[in-house]
């Protein structure tokens, strides 16, 4: 008999952009046959703790295992009252690990990191950095499983040529670093004057105004879309041709995963976790944190020969397969049982 599982995590879907997935891996839970409830929806954020914790005292006796979204930034002291709240009531919780920043929470919230990690049934990162890290810590009940998609919903598109058309989609969040892609454009514009950028993300903290007025400033041709659903961004993708990740802390994010799947040259800064999803040359291109130069470096060299992005882009999708769901389910029915 599959699990009962409650989905702890940060279930917004009227804001349809968000950067856990727990919409998209209930549903694909549910599909396995797993009776699966989640929380929360609530905007308001003591509400959605109130209702995540709430929640687990009300189904402690319906539910076999809680699975934890586990951030680096405040949204940890969630997961954290979330895995005590478990404890209280004897229920196994397995804290699933997103945010380039977590380190950070190990180092800093060393107390708090101890009683959440050491007491769960399992640690699942998406990829090997912070398999390595949570190791390195201590934390030995830490396994990998990969972020997954569904490949088939971010269909390839293969580009004979590449035009300096960028996309980049995030929250626009100062750790994501947004005017970096900016400043790449002004910089990119000096030679290819019809250079352009679309930006695809929601305001966090006053970045996407800082980045609207740079790009009037210099009158740059930037095109500002706010929350999309991911399958209208994929169908916007068809306009451009590369995508690039300007963050200044990361994992292994999903929208380039997926951007890999879309046949999109992948340029992106090589913080935290990217060196192990990218392989610099072969599946897309590194880059030093806060180097514009250097970025704009990577996609002239690909315009002007297009047969290394078509190389690229070909060996993005061959790896991203490894992320298809189908490939993945495995190995979370295994550790759910």
């Amino acid at each position: 008999m599959k699990k009962r599982i409650l989905y702890i995590g940060n279930d917004l879907q009227v804001n349809s952009f968000t950067v856990t997935y727990i919409s998209f891996f209930s549903k694909m839970l549910r599909k396995e046959g797993y009776k699966v409830r989640t929380a929360s929806t609530r905007n308001n954020k003591a509400l959605r703790l109130a209702e995540m914790l709430g929640l687990i005292a009300k189904y402690k006796n319906s539910t076999d295992i809680v699975l934890i979204d586990t951030y680096g930034a405040m949204n940890f002291y969630y997961a954290y009252l979330a895995g005590k709240t478990c404890k209280m009531f004897n229920l196994e919780y397995i804290p699933i690990l997103h945010g380039g920043n977590l380190p950070d929470r190990l180092e800093n919230s060393q107390k708090f990191s101890q009683s959440l990690f050491r007491g769960s049934k399992a640690n699942i990162a998406p990829s090997k950095f912070l398999y390595d890290i949570f190791q390195s810590y201590g934390f030995k009940n830490t396994q990998v499983i990969p972020n997954a998609i569904r490949t088939d919903k971010y269909p390839f598109l293969q580009r004979k040529e590449f035009r300096p058309k960028l996309l980049w989609v995030r929250r626009f969040q100062e750790r994501y670093n947004p005017l970096m892609a900016l400043k790449v454009l002004l910089k990119l514009k000096q030679i290819y004057p019809r250079a352009s950028l679309c930006m695809v993300g929601p305001e966090k903290d006053g970045t996407m105004i800082s980045c609207k007025k740079l790009a009037k400033k210099y009158d740059l041709d930037v095109r500002f879309t706010g929350k999309l659903k991911k399958k209208h961004w994929a169908e916007l993708s068809k306009n451009y041709d590369f995508f690039i990740n300007t963050t200044s802390i990361d994992n292994t994010p999903i929208s380039v995963i997926e951007a890999m799947s879309l046949g999109l040259a992948i340029i992106s800064t090589d913080v935290g976790g990217m060196p192990m999803l990218i392989n610099n040359n072969e599946d897309g291109i590194l880059v030093p944190e806060e180097d514009e130069s250097a970025m704009v470096n990577a996609i002239s060299k690909i315009v002007e020969d297009p047969s290394k992005g078509e190389r690229l882009c070909l060996n993005a999708r061959e790896k991203v397969e490894s992320f298809d769901w189908n490939n993945i389910k495995d190995q979370w029915n295994e550790v759910l049982n």
